[in-house]
C-alpha cells in the first residue's frame, strides 16, 4: 500500500518552518523582522512551511504569504489548517487569546464540510498562492481550551463534515494530502479509525522530555493504517531549549515539576559529552521512523539558522546510549543516525 505522506513529503521538505512564532504567540515581532526570519529560512533550504488561520489569527498567514507569493509554488511545500474561520469586528476580542497579534477578527469555530472549503479559501487569500499541498483539521483535541462546549462536539462535526469534505478535495485534487493537526495522541488515534487520513501533525507528543506515549500507544497504530506524521514542538515550545514555558495554553508557565527534573537528568548528560541539548531534541524529534517531517518555530534569521545547523551536528553514540541507559530515552524509540553516514 502506498504511503501518501511519504511521497508528498520528498527529503527536501522534511524540515519545515512553523509559523506560531511569526504570529506573535509568545512575542511581538514585525513585519520586518518575519520577512529577516523567512528570507533565512529559505537561505538554508527550508522547502516545507506550516501556518494555520490561528497563528495571530491570521497574521501568521499574511507574513509567510507576502514571502512566498514571491516563489514559485513548485518549489515549496505548503500546509495549514481548518476549523477556524474569523469575522472582522470593530468590537473584536482578539487580545483575550491573541493580545500580540494586533487582529481585527474574532474566532468562529466551523468543522464542517462547508466551514472547511471556506477556511481553506480564505487561507489561501491570505496566502496569495492558488493552493495548499495539505491541510490539517486543527486542535479537535482534549487540550484546546477554548471550544465552548468541549472538543468532543467538535470532533464529531468533524467526523461528518471535515473529514469526508476533505477526503474527497484530496481525490479530486484540490489539496494533495490531509490529516489532523493536534496536541495529544487520543484524537489521531479517533481520526485514523474513523476517516482516512495521509498525514498528521503531531505536536508536542514526541520530545526528549515527554515521549512514551508517542512510542507504545501511538506509533504502532500510525504504522498499522500506514500513516505518516509531521512531528513539531520538539522543544515543548522552546521548553527543552530554557524557555519559560512548557508547551502552549494560558498556563504554560505553570510548568511540571517532573518536566523539570527531566530537562535537568538531560542537561546534566549532554553536559558530560559535550552536547548542545537543543540540538539532541531536534535531532531526536526528527528520527522517529514514521516522522515524513520536523516543523520548529523560530523568531528570528538566527535561530532558523540555528536549528537548520543543529540537524547537521554530529552527536557521539555514547550520549545516546546513556540516556537509554538512565531510562531518559523508551527502549523502543529510534535514535538519530550520524547525519553524514
Amino acid at each position: 500500500m502506498n504511503n501518501r505522506g511519504r511521497q508528498i513529503y520528498k527529503p527536501q521538505f522534511r524540515f519545515g518552518l512553523g509559523g506560531v512564532s511569526l504570529g506573535n504567540e509568545f512575542n511581538k515581532h514585525t513585519d520586518k523582522d518575519a520577512e529577516a526570519t523567512l528570507d533565512a529560512a529559505w537561505a538554508v533550504g527550508v522547502r516545507y512551511f506550516d501556518v494555520a488561520p490561528w497563528y495571530g489569527f491570521g497574521l501568521s498567514e499574511r507574513r509567510f504569504g507576502h514571502f512566498l507569493h514571491n516563489q514559485k509554488r513548485e518549489d515549496y511545500l505548503l500546509s495549514s489548517k481548518v476549523g477556524k474561520l474569523f469575522k472582522a469586528s470593530k468590537t473584536n476580542k482578539h487580545a483575550e487569546i491573541y493580545p500580540l497579534s494586533d487582529s481585527p477578527n474574532d474566532i468562529v469555530f466551523d468543522y464542517t464540510a462547508d466551514g472547511v472549503r471556506r477556511s481553506i479559501e480564505d487561507s489561501l487569500q491570505r496566502l496569495g498562492v492558488d493552493s495548499l499541498d495539505v491541510a490539517f483539521v486543527h486542535d479537535i483535541s482534549p487540550d484546546f481550551a477554548f471550544f465552548p462546549n468541549g472538543w468532543e462536539e467538535q470532533y464529531e462535526i468533524a467526523r461528518k463534515g471535515a473529514f469526508p469534505a476533505l477526503s474527497k478535495m484530496r481525490d479530486e485534487g484540490i489539496i494533495r494530502a490531509w490529516g489532523i493537526g493536534v496536541n495529544t495522541a487520543l484524537p489521531i488515534l479517533k481520526v485514523m479509525e474513523d476517516a482516512d487520513p495521509d498525514v498528521c501533525l503531531c505536536a508536542r507528543q514526541y520530545s526528549l522530555v515527554d515521549h512514551a506515549t508517542a512510542v507504545h500507544e501511538l506509533f504502532p497504530v500510525v504504522r498499522r493504517k500506514n500513516v505518516s506524521l509531521v512531528i513539531g514542538s520538539a522543544l515543548n515550545a522552546g521548553f527543552i531549549s530554557g524557555s519559560p514555558r512548557y508547551n502552549y495554553g494560558k498556563e504554560n508557565f505553570k510548568i511540571p515539576r517532573a518536566a523539570i527534573e527531566r530537562r535537568e537528568k538531560l542537561r546534566a548528560v549532554a553536559a558530560r559529552h559535550g552536547v548542545d541539548l537543543r540540538t539532541a531534541a531536534l535531532q531526536f524529534s526528527s528520527a522517529a521512523d514514521v516522522a515524513v517531517a520536523l516543523v520548529v518555530g523560530a523568531r528570528s534569521a538566527e535561530q532558523i539558522q540555528e536549528d537548520y545547523n543543529s540537524l547537521k551536528a554530529k552527536i557521539p553514540p555514547d550520549f545516546w546510549a546513556e540516556l537509554r541507559r538512565q531510562g531518559l530515552i523508551e527502549p523502543n524509540a529510534s535514535i538519530p543516525a550520524d547525519p553524514e553516514a
